[in-house]
């Protein structure tokens, strides 16, 4: 059972470990078959490994200047909800909702986003070009 408490540390421990150069935190913070999903229509991540391999072409890398802030949104059982914002230094913003599944060790085993960004399409028909 996860609790508020040991879901805000989990980001904390997060967003550390993105500002740590290197990967060798992940396994702190995922279990070994972890999967870790970019976006609700994209296929996941699965292991350790690959879970590196993405951070690693996603991040500016560990000095990447970001501020981040969030709130849990829910805890049932093994899951939460958090939202995530995140203003970078160059001036880019990002809006993401956070799905999280834990293990009984307190380590991610499945991790969704839901991103959103300025100017991203409200709808199937804003995205195809049309009024809503």
């Amino acid at each position: 059972m996860i609790d508020r408490v040991a879901v805000e540390t989990w980001i904390g421990a997060y967003e550390r470990a993105w500002r740590t150069a290197g990967t060798k935190t992940l396994a702190e913070l995922f279990s070994d078959d972890a999967s870790y999903r970019m976006s609700p229509y994209e296929e996941p991540a699965r292991g350790l490994d690959a879970i590196g391999e993405l951070w690693e072409g996603e991040r500016v890398g560990a000095d990447e200047e970001f501020e981040l802030r969030s709130e849990v949104v829910a805890v049932d059982g093994d899951i939460a909800v958090a939202r995530i914002e995140v203003d970078y230094g160059t001036g880019a913003e990002y809006r993401d909702l956070w799905l999280i599944r834990f293990g009984a060790d307190g380590r991610c085993r499945e991790f969704e986003e839901w991103p959103f960004w300025p100017g991203q399409p409200l709808s199937a028909d804003e995205a195809r070009g049309g009024d809503r």
